[in-house]
C-alpha cells in the first residue's frame, strides 16, 4: 500500500512556483499604473531620451582553430569593436584583439585563432570617442 505522504513533497514546488509567477504578475501591474498629479493637473513624463543608434551588426565563423569576424556599421556613429576568443586546451592561450574602429558606413574583418579548437569567440562594442 503506498503512503500518501509521497506525493505531498511534489506539491510543494509547484505551488511555490504558481505562488512566485502570481507574485510576478501583480508586480508588472503595480508598476505600470501611473502616478496620480498632486495638484489635479495631468503631466506627462518628459520624453525618455531616443536610444543612440550604435553598434555593428558581427557575424562570427569558427573555422577549425581559427576565427573570423565580419562587422558592419550601418549607424553614424563610430564603433570599436574587440574579438575575444576563447580556446578549448587548458595551454592554450585565450586571446583579445585590439580595438578596431568601424566607422559609420564601414566593414571591417578581425581575425584569431588558437593552437587547436576554440571554445567560444564573441565580440564587445564600446563607442568610439566623439573626437576620434
Amino acid at each position: 500500500m503506498r503512503t500518501p505522504l509521497l506525493r505531498a513533497p511534489a506539491l510543494v514546488p509547484a505551488a511555490a512556483l504558481l505562488a512566485g509567477l502570481a507574485g510576478l504578475a501583480v508586480a508588472a501591474e503595480v508598476r505600470a499604473a501611473p502616478a496620480p498629479a498632486e495638484d489635479g493637473i495631468a503631466r506627462t513624463a518628459p520624453a525618455a531620451a531616443d536610444p543612440e543608434d550604435f553598434g555593428a551588426s558581427c557575424r562570427t565563423l569558427v573555422e577549425g582553430s581559427a576565427v573570423t569576424v565580419h562587422c558592419q556599421n550601418p549607424y553614424p556613429r563610430t564603433d570599436r569593436v574587440r574579438l575575444h576568443v576563447e580556446c578549448a586546451r587548458w595551454w592554450d592561450v585565450d586571446t583579445d584583439t585590439a580595438p578596431v574602429d568601424v566607422g559609420p558606413a564601414d566593414y571591417v574583418r578581425v581575425t584569431g585563432r588558437c593552437w587547436k579548437e576554440v571554445r567560444a569567440a564573441w565580440v564587445t562594442h564600446e563607442p568610439a570617442a566623439r573626437g576620434s
